[in-house]
């Protein structure tokens, strides 16, 4: 599980992030080299500035070579939370699942339940779907009701500069290079990204949000 909270009142999204259960490439013992393993979280203003944009990374390291193969695990729901009261509870969700070579998604809507335990929304009215994109190709986007959709291979934004940490850590350095090396360059992450107008997930100045991969039982 990832979460963020999200300034949506100002011109600037400014995100002030932290983890929790989770962490990022496969860090997390109980999804280690998995396929509902989450890498990272970002939410960011679109390029519309009405909206907002959410994306999840699941499947970190993936090499080139590997890429073509690595696909969406059709038992894993994945759940982005927005908590729009500061309650920590999530107010509304949005879920994208996999299925024959398509993404699915659900909401936003508000849960049939909340915490840990998931039940696919049946809202059918606020289903949208989108082809996954196939690695190399072209990337397919789907627009609906203001909304817009991707799922796909992507390279994987996250910048870390694993060998200097470990030397700062041991103690022999100090501080990091500038700009240092990046230890992700030319790996990938399979990505789920959906835009939503920012009246959809609330009307206060900032939302909370975490995204949860969940396995079915």
């Amino acid at each position: 599980m990832k979460k963020s909270k999200i300034l949506i009142g100002a011109a600037v999204l400014t995100i002030a992030g932290f983890f929790a259960i989770a962490a990022d490439h496969i860090d997390a013992p109980a999804v280690a080299g998995g396929t509902s393993d989450i890498t990272d979280i970002y939410g960011f203003q679109g390029q519309n500035t009405d909206n907002i944009v959410f994306v999840a990374n699941l499947q970190g390291l993936l090499s080139p070579a590997s890429t073509a193969g690595a696909s969406f695990d059709e038992n894993v729901l994945l759940e982005f939370n927005i908590d729009n009261d500061g309650d920590a509870i999530e107010d509304l969700v949005i879920q994208a699942i996999p299925r024959d070579g398509k993404m699915y998604f659900f909401g936003p809507t508000a849960p049939s339940q909340s915490g840990l335990n998931s039940t696919i929304l049946a809202d059918t009215a606020m289903r949208n779907e989108v082809d996954i994109t196939s690695y190399g190709a072209n990337a397919i986007v789907e627009t609906n009701n203001g909304m817009s959709f991707f799922a796909g291979p992507r390279d994987d934004p996250f910048f870390m500069d694993f060998a200097r940490y470990g030397e700062i850590i041991a103690g022999n350095e100090t501080m990091f290079n500038d700009p240092g090396s990046d230890t992700f360059a030319g790996t990938n992450v399979l990505s789920v990204v959906v835009e939503v107008p920012k009246a959809m997930v609330g009307t206060g100045d900032s939302v909370n949000i975490w995204v949860e991969s969940k396995r079915k039982q």
